[in-house]
C-alpha cells in the first residue's frame, strides 16, 4: 500500500494546497511584521486591552518560543504569543494577538464549537495512534470489517479538522471587530490600511487550516477506496 500509485493521485493536491497556504502565511507574515501599527502597542498589549475588555483579566499571556507559535490554551486558560508577536508593535503582532484572544472569548462565552472541538481531542488522539495500525490490520488479514474500524478512527483527525474550520474563522471575526471596537486598528475603522493588513495576515492563516481539511479528506478517501475494494473482492 505504501507503493501505491493512487497514493499520490489522492495526496498530492492537498500538499500543493498546504503548501501554498504556508507560503502565503509566512509572506503576509513577513511583510506586516516589519509595518508598525498606528497605536504603537505590541502583540502583548492588545491581546491584553482586548482581554480587560471582554472581563478576562484573570487570563494571564505568556511569552513562548518558536515563530507563529502563537496559540490558547483552554485547559489553564492562558494565552502563549511567540516572541515576535509579545514583544513586536507591528500589524502582524496585533492581529495574530487579537486571533487568539478570539479564542478565549470563545471559551469564556461558551462557543459551541469550541466546546465541541475540545471535548473530542482524547477520541481523536486515539484515532490518530490507531487508526492507520487498525487498517493495516485489517487489510492485511482480509478482515474487512477491522479496516473499516480503522477507517472511523482516521476519521475522526477528519472531524477535527472540519469542526477546526468555524472556530478558526470565528476567532479571527471576533479578533477584526474587537480591534475596530477599541480604536486600535484605523482609529476604529474596519476597512482602513490597517485593518485590511490584519486581514490579510488572518485570511492567510485560515487557508492553513482550509488546506489541512483537504488533506485530510483525500487522505480518508484513499482509505475508504481501500477498503471499499476489500468488500468487493470478498
Amino acid at each position: 500500500m505504501m507503493f501505491d500509485p493512487m497514493y499520490f493521485v489522492f495526496m498530492i493536491p492537498g500538499l500543493i494546497l498546504m503548501l501554498w497556504a504556508q507560503s502565503r502565511v509566512r509572506g503576509s507574515y513577513a511583510k506586516f511584521s516589519k509595518v508598525r501599527n498606528a497605536v504603537n502597542m505590541t502583540g502583548a498589549q492588545v491581546a491584553r486591552r482586548i482581554l480587560d475588555a471582554n472581563g478576562l483579566n484573570d487570563v494571564p499571556i505568556e511569552r513562548t518560543r518558536g515563530e507563529l507559535s502563537d496559540h490558547y490554551d483552554p485547559r489553564t486558560r492562558s494565552l502563549h504569543l511567540s516572541e515576535g508577536v509579545y514583544d513586536t508593535p507591528s500589524i502582524a503582532a496585533m492581529g495574530i494577538a487579537a486571533h487568539e484572544v478570539g479564542h478565549a472569548i470563545q471559551h469564556a462565552r461558551a462557543f459551541a464549537p469550541l466546546q465541541f472541538r475540545t471535548a473530542i481531542v482524547p477520541a481523536v488522539n486515539i484515532g490518530s495512534t490507531l487508526g492507520f495500525i487498525v487498517l493495516i490490520a485489517g487489510i492485511f488479514l482480509q478482515m474487512t470489517g477491522l479496516a473499516w474500524a480503522g477507517v472511523a478512527l482516521f476519521g475522526l483527525s477528519t472531524v477535527f479538522a472540519l469542526i477546526t474550520l468555524p472556530v478558526e474563522f470565528d476567532a479571527s471575526k471576533r479578533a477584526k471587530e474587537a480591534l475596530a471596537n477599541l480604536g486600535l486598528t484605523d482609529g476604529g475603522l474596519q476597512r482602513g490600511e490597517e485593518g485590511s493588513g490584519v486581514a490579510t495576515v488572518l485570511n492567510s492563516a485560515a487557508w492553513t487550516y482550509v488546506a489541512g481539511f483537504a488533506s485530510s479528506v483525500l487522505s480518508l478517501l484513499y482509505y475508504v477506496m481501500l477498503v471499499s475494494g476489500m468488500s468487493r473482492e470478498e
